[in-house]
């Protein structure tokens, strides 16, 4: 939600910002059960179930769904889900399968390599594509749950406007230093000595050029990430690391069973470190869909 008078997103229109805060405030879901939406089958939601999902994400850019599918193999939940929503440019990315969507499961050669998501490590908070190009911003994201682990595997989620409005309402010079267009540089990556990616400098916070809507790339990792190197930034990274305890309200914490999905705009996310079992069915299997697009909630 925008305020039709301004953007609220721009720190010299306070009236515009005041409005939309109230409105978010009022709104924002206080326990992780008020994100829950049951669903028959994602592959085709009724009108009814369209709009609670519409309704869920307008308040707070996510929803976790549950379906009746249990663990059914089928790559065609997130992609239909999605499509129904407006989502059909996947993110190609290297590690996707050749469908463009992820099969997220322990992998011992991607885990050997340092790519967490495939290992049974936790994940720091971060936001889907913070080391992707300008163009190719992640600004949404299903993800399917097919097998949960035996143990463990329970993922936090934070919508980045409430990010916004804390620290704003803290001091807006913290909004000012994230919103800079040098604030956060990821190095190339680099692999066997050749470049796979260009290293990839800009803002935490932007505005979606076409949404008009809050967009924020992030990654709490210490390692592989460049801060500007100046006093507002470090206040700035200090007020947001006390928003993502795990102790705050505004964090929701859930742990997906076979069925179940997170359909979001590309919040802050992590995931707690999990123990898998000896049989098939006790291994871990997500599927990751991530888009170039907003949800569509007209």
């Amino acid at each position: 939600m925008t305020s039709s008078a301004g953007n609220p997103f721009d720190l010299d229109d306070d009236s515009a910002y005041q409005q939309w805060r109230e409105h978010k405030l009022a709104n924002y879901p206080h326990t992780a059960a008020e994100l829950l939406v049951d669903i028959n089958d994602p592959r085709t939601l009724s009108e009814a179930e369209s709009a609670l999902i519409k309704n869920r994400v307008n308040a707070c850019n996510m929803l976790i769904y549950r379906s009746k599918l249990g663990s059914l193999e089928d790559k065609n939940i997130p992609r239909k889900l999605g499509q129904q929503l407006g989502l059909d440019a996947l993110d190609p990315n290297m590690l996707a399968d050749d469908d463009g969507i992820t099969s997220l499961t322990v992998v011992e050669g991607k885990n050997k390599r340092g790519y967490i998501p495939y290992s049974d490590k936790r994940l720091l908070w971060h936001t889907d594509g913070y080391y992707n190009a300008p163009g190719q911003q992640i600004r949404a994201f299903i993800l399917h749950c097919v097998r949960p682990a035996s143990a463990g595997g329970e993922n936090a989620l934070l919508d980045p406007e409430m990010v916004y409005l804390r620290l704003r309402d803290e001091n807006p010079a913290h909004i000012m230093a994230l919103m800079h267009p040098e604030a956060m540089t990821i190095p190339a990556n680099m692999e066997s000595g050749q470049v796979t990616r260009p290293a990839r400098t800009g803002p935490v916070f932007s505005l979606d050029p076409i949404a008009h809507r809050l967009h924020m790339r992030y990654t709490a990792r210490t390692r592989s990430i460049v801060w500007r190197d100046d006093d507002m930034t470090v206040k700035a990274l200090t007020a947001l690391g006390k928003l993502l305890d795990e102790a705050n309200p505004d964090v929701f914490h859930y742990r997906l069973q076979a069925g179940e999905g997170v359909l979001s705009n590309n919040v802050l996310h992590s995931r707690t470190a999990f123990r898998q079992g000896q049989t098939e069915a006790e291994q871990r299997l997500l599927y990751r869909a991530r888009y170039y697009a907003r949800i569509s909630t007209n």
